[in-house]
């Protein structure tokens, strides 16, 4: 059963393509942790900063489609830091 809410927002697609800023920080051991404060515990860790650009594009992809399908709260909009 579709939702009067799912009827009005935009497709999927639309919130994939939105660019996030994100934060990215060196860690004391060796490595880097990123996160997207737009999107609540959307974070990601990484060896080399290749890496954690990669893994942090892959959890967005996973935080928006997950938010998106469950429809239990609404995706933000990214914010213009």
């Amino acid at each position: 059963m579709t939702t009067d809410k799912a009827l009005k927002r935009p497709p999927l697609e639309y919130f994939l393509s939105l660019k996030y800023p994100i934060s990215i920080y060196p860690e004391e051991e060796g490595g880097y942790t990123a996160l997207i404060p737009d999107l609540p515990g959307c974070m990601s860790q990484g060896e080399t900063l290749e890496e954690v650009i990669i893994n942090i594009e892959e959890a967005r992809e996973l935080w928006i489609e997950t938010v998106y399908f469950s429809g239990k709260k609404d995706i933000p909009m990214p914010s213009k830091r």
